[in-house]
């Protein structure tokens, strides 16, 4: 294990990482409130969450991570009403979408996904823990956190709390980030509403209060690393600090990370400006899991990424680049032997692609020591300086960098058409495909490159890639 630095939003600054239990990393992730179908802007952040543990894992600690799925809130229960059905019933659709839509971007499932449903009973028990330290006081059937009772408070975001009118409270789950007030631990219901008969009273959980009560039932008191959206700073993370230790007298998380805004050509991201968009709203535009997996971890997550439909596609090519890469170490022959340069150059793409993600996850630093490394292969290729024994190293440094990214298994086209989208025609099959080959390697021979240029357009158009290789080969390879 090298050292990791982590941008810590709690001290602002960059510390080294060192988890509380020898070996082993306590991660809380707040996952989606499953109202609709998840954004682009929430997978940037699942994205960057999935590229840290897979990199501690990689770095040799063990993992457990809590994600939570929030059904109950507002709009959830707005909605349900609205359909005429439970709440249960209405969020099932949107949890599965969710869970589909992490596993076509090779998002790595929780040791723990978690519903806010299943655990009312931790939630109820953790606010009479706070009532029995008179932080809470009651109004109209709804229970409010005292923030005044809490020195602590604002120390995350570092927000303004002069000039706070003592009292003052929120009921609704989201607000503004200028509203400080008091929010509700527990809501009493209105007519028609879902409610849970509880020790406590009828009614249903705050939003900050769901998240606190899940994240210390399965990692403890005191957490290793809490993941979230930039935006959920405050109020969402500032109030669980404020539950949390306010409850157990110990620091609630060591460590916070929040990922940036995603833009959208430039622009935030807005329905009424035409460029909202879901998952399967780019793969019916015709775009590809791993491009947008890659474009999504391909900026630092603590710096804002600009997602635009160039910068998709050049997702997209960059892939294809790696792909071919490893299909071409794999199976072009070259000539018997073992340098020491090419495995001395592996190693040294391996050590810098691991010091860019031990410098707070700099992914843009990782990608380049591997595209620097599969240019400097494919350059001693073509000079005829690479040998059949320096294969293995190159291919490590290819592995290790997939233990990551999660870019080079060629499945995009099978997870399109398990979701029901229509995917451009395998084309040609094997047989056919050699055999073109083999007419386009004889035209050439015979210097009739106008029907080569021909051959290889025509399988062009049906997707399939031909390259050249230095020994007056070809390999061809699906798009």
């Amino acid at each position: 294990m090298g050292e990791i630095l982590l941008q810590n939003t709690l001290t602002g600054r960059k510390e080294p990482f060192v988890p509380l239990h020898k070996g082993e990393v306590r991660i809380y992730t707040c996952g989606p409130t499953v109202y609709d179908f998840a954004h682009i802007g929430n997978f940037r952040t699942f994205v960057f969450q999935d590229v840290l543990r897979r990199f501690l894992r990689l770095e040799g600690y063990r993992l457990k991570q809590v994600m939570n799925l929030t059904d109950v809130d507002d709009r959830i229960i707005q909605n349900a009403a609205a359909a005429g059905i439970g709440i249960r019933e209405y969020t099932e659709k949107y949890v599965q979408v969710f869970l589909e839509d992490t596993r076509t971007l090779n998002i790595e499932p929780p040791e723990h996904l978690v519903r806010a449903t299943d655990h009312i009973d931790d939630m109820v028990r953790l606010i009479e823990q706070l009532s029995r330290k008179s932080l809470t006081y009651t109004s109209e059937g709804s229970i409010y956190y005292r923030i005044a009772k809490f020195p602590g408070y604002g120390k995350l975001s570092k927000i303004d709390l002069s000039g706070i009118q003592a009292g003052a409270r929120v009921d609704v789950d989201r607000y503004e980030k200028a509203d400080v007030r008091d929010f509700a631990l527990w809501k009493a219901p209105k007519p028609g509403e879902h409610f849970w008969e509880t020790p406590i009273g009828p009614g249903r959980p705050g939003w900050h209060i769901e998240c606190s009560a899940m994240a210390m039932k399965y990692l403890g008191e005191t957490l290793d690393i809490h993941t979230g959206g930039v935006d959920l700073t405050f109020p969402h993370h500032e109030n669980e600090i404020a539950q949390s230790e306010a409850a157990t007298g110990k620091p609630f998380v060591r460590c916070w990370l929040h990922a940036e805004h995603l833009l959208v050509e430039g622009e935030k991201m807005s329905k009424s400006l035409g460029n909202f968009y879901t998952l399967r709203d780019l793969y019916a535009k015709g775009h590809r899991p791993s491009a947008i997996r890659f474009l999504l971890s391909s900026v630092p997550y603590r710096r804002q990424l600009n997602f635009t439909m160039d910068g998709l596609q050049q997702a997209a090519s960059s892939v294809e680049r790696l792909r071919n890469f490893v299909v071409r170490l794999k199976t072009e022959r070259f000539p018997a032997g073992k340098g020491e340069a090419m495995p001395a150059r592996a190693r040294q793409a391996e050590e810098a692609f691991q010091a860019g993600l031990e410098d707070d996850l700099n992914t843009a630093q990782a990608l380049a020591a591997i595209f620097d490394l599969v240019r400097d292969v494919n350059t001693a290729i073509d000079r005829g300086e690479f040998r059949q024994g320096d294969v293995p190293a190159v291919l490590a440094a290819m592995e290790k960098f997939d233990t990551v990214f999660s870019l080079l298994t060629d499945d995009d086209a099978e997870k399109l058409r398990a979701l029901g989208f229509e995917v451009a025609a395998a084309g040609p099959d094997d047989a056919e495909i050699e055999a073109l080959v083999a007419e386009r390697q004889a035209a050439r021979k015979r210097r009739d490159y106008q029907s080569a240029d021909r051959l290889r357009q025509q399988l062009a158009d049906r997707c399939i890639i031909l390259e050249d290789t230095r020994d007056g080969g070809v390999r061809w390879k699906r798009k």
